[in-house]
């Protein structure tokens, strides 16, 4: 299969590339320079120029794939404060690529939205099965973790790094869902060859770790105290991450239920380090 990728040079999307061409199949991604370009290149997939709101190159490239993963998202200013401009050209992007997919019954499998402006585009991306398209999401866990992270978990890192302790609320029960990125790139490709049209499926390896031992693995890996502040300390603590950081996403979201019904939708079966082994191993303190 033929797979067009957007986002495919990021923290993901280099991993989908790469698991989508080790499982035989060849890929085109987007992407805005010739750095970037070399890496798809050397990952042995094609590279084409453009950018979100390049709906003439989306809707093109789109119509001469055998199935698109939509994985990019960003602002029309590259600006992320501007997170309602990003969810704007999210939509229009998807309606671009939809329309050049309309009637093909190809698989479009975007990332869901768990933001609840988001419901929007995920909203239209799943009214595409009435258009003879096999759309169907791909939920990732707020934690995605591996090599070359550079979201909520270095964050906390280096909070605890500038603080001198590393920090949880409370008594720390609050859990935390995470992937690995590789075992969600896996997840991505047994959607494209195999999920069935309105799928959503959740990327979930840890269902739940609690906020306390991600604080505890840090401060030792640190050599720093590991803490229980209060809810009031928490945002002087841990600035915009202060209500993330208190917020029990496992049971809220019941990451458990919904990670069962994937594994067994598509016979996934995460198999990479989970979070706590994968910060054991020293990399993200290097």
């Amino acid at each position: 299969m033929h797979v067009f990728v957007t986002g495919a040079t990021g923290f993901v999307g280099s991993a989908v590339v790469r698991e989508l061409i080790g499982a035989g199949h060849t890929v085109t991604g987007l992407c805005r320079s010739e750095e970037k370009a070399a890496g798809l290149k050397a990952a042995g997939a094609e590279a084409l120029y453009g950018t979100l709101d390049d709906f003439d190159t989306l809707s093109s490239a789109a119509a001469a794939a055998d199935g698109v993963i939509h994985l990019a998202f960003s602002s029309p200013t590259n600006d992320f404060s501007n997170f309602e401009g990003a969810l704007a050209l999210d939509l229009r992007a998807v309606q671009a690529i939809g329309a050049a997919l309309e009637g093909s019954g190809k698989p479009f499998i975007t990332t869901g939205h768990p933001h609840e402006n988001g419901h929007t585009v995920d909203d239209a991306v799943l009214a595409m099965a009435e258009r003879g398209i096999r759309a169907s999401i791909v939920t990732l866990a707020p934690t995605v973790h591996g090599e070359g992270d550079r979201a909520f978990v270095p964050k906390l890192i280096n909070i605890a790094r500038e603080k001198g302790f590393s920090a949880y609320i409370g008594d720390g029960t609050n859990r935390w869902p995470a992937v690995h990125r590789l075992d969600a790139a896996v997840l991505y490709r047994l959607a494209l060859e195999s999920a069935p049209t309105g799928s959503q499926m959740v990327a979930v390896g840890d269902v739940g770790i609690p906020f306390r031992e991600i604080a505890e693995v840090i401060g030792q890996q640190l050599n720093v105290p590991t803490v229980s502040i209060t809810p009031e300390e928490a945002a002087a603590h841990f600035g915009f991450l202060g209500p993330i950081a208190a917020f029990d996403i496992a049971g809220v979201f019941n990451t458990a239920q919904a990670s069962q019904a994937t594994r067994e939708l598509l016979d996934w079966k995460p198999v990479q380090p989970g979070l706590i082994a994968d910060l054991e191993e020293g990399h993200y303190f290097a």
